[in-house]
């Protein structure tokens, strides 16, 4: 099976998920990436099923409009049962690091407000230890060349995402050399106590309840609690 396959099994495999554990008429978290985009697609087949949903981008809100999904923003909505959403690296803790894409903050809110966290990946983003993946940072633009200075003395290696701006209107820095992450609830927090940080990548504090992740063999449920 290739990659793209795994992530379109592992998509339908979210959608029935949310199906089986989303009360009717509920709201749902839709996260960002090109795994969410077929969960997105395939969840359009079944958009009757959901009072609307709360989008982690501005690229997920605009794919959800085109199916006809309602979007809404998060202040307007009182609770979030459900949030599915992938991930750059999940390690056995169901600790992970997110950002690729540049969504990370928003990503983190609607995580935060969740009643519950679906992550769903391909097995090339299990790893043992968080950090091989660059971990991506969103910076205030003027506090740039600061946190940067920060960074480098707990040992990272700060990259500037270039020709990257997020939907809240900051940069992203990538830092490299933090692998392994031993402790990756300690160095979030030591990032976010950074002054001009916005968010980091690591989802530790907060980590996934449920994770699915597709291989070869097929899609495997695997559960924080288990």
């Amino acid at each position: 099976m290739t990659l793209e396959k795994q992530k379109q099994a592992v998509a339908e495999a979210a959608v029935e998920y949310t199906l089986k554990h989303l009360d009717f008429d509920s709201y749902l978290g839709v996260g960002t990436g090109s795994t969410c985009n077929y969960f997105i697609d395939l969840l359009a087949e079944h958009k009757g099923r959901i009072a609307g949903t709360v989008a982690s981008s501005e690229q997920s809100a605009q794919r959800l409009r085109t199916h006809g999904i309602p979007v809404l923003d998060l202040n307007g909505v009182d609770e979030v049962q459900l949030y599915v959403d992938g991930a750059d690296e999940v390690n056995p803790h169901l600790e992970l690091i997110k950002g690729g894409g540049g969504a990370l903050t928003r990503e983190k809110i609607v995580a935060a407000v969740a009643k519950e966290f679906v992550c769903i990946v391909d097995q090339s983003k299990q790893v043992k230890h968080l950090g091989k993946f660059a971990l991506p940072i969103e910076v205030v633009p003027m506090a740039r060349s600061h946190v940067s200075l920060a960074i480098i003395k707990l040992g990272g290696e700060p990259v500037y995402r270039e020709n990257v701006i997020t939907d809240n209107g900051n940069i992203i820095l990538d830092v490299h050399r933090l692998y392994p992450m031993v402790s990756a609830s300690t160095l979030e927090q030591t990032l976010n106590n950074i002054t001009g940080v916005v968010c980091n990548g690591i989802f530790a504090n907060r980590p996934a309840d449920t994770l699915l992740v597709s291989s070869r063999k097929g899609v495997e449920t695997i559960s924080a609690k288990s």
